[in-house]
């Protein structure tokens, strides 16, 4: 067997137990971001699977957007990231 050398570690241990490893990341090709495959850069990047910098780099995203994600997660939970989520949220704020 084969395995393909990466930077870092191979897996990590999530606080429900359950094991994250570099399989359970988006594809670098990815272009539709499903709540998801968001929540699986957060989690990878939150627990050392993988570093920021090299997410950012890998998903070519900005490092202002993975804050919202991050802070969307913390704030509101996975769902926080659905894309209807944010367009009720939106939709609340300029009601007010």
């Amino acid at each position: 067997m084969y395995l393909k050398k990466v930077g870092g570690p191979r897996a990590v241990t999530l606080l429900d137990g359950s094991v994250m490893t570099q399989a359970d990341l988006p594809d670098a090709a990815t272009r539709r971001w499903v709540a998801s495959r968001k929540a699986a850069v957060v989690r990878g990047v939150l627990y050392g699977l993988i570093s920021q910098a090299a997410a950012l780099e890998r998903y070519d995203i900005t490092a202002e957007e993975f804050e919202q994600w991050v802070r969307a997660v913390s704030l509101h939970g996975e769902k926080a990231l659905k894309t209807t989520a944010l367009q009720r949220f939106r939709a609340s704020k300029s009601e007010q």
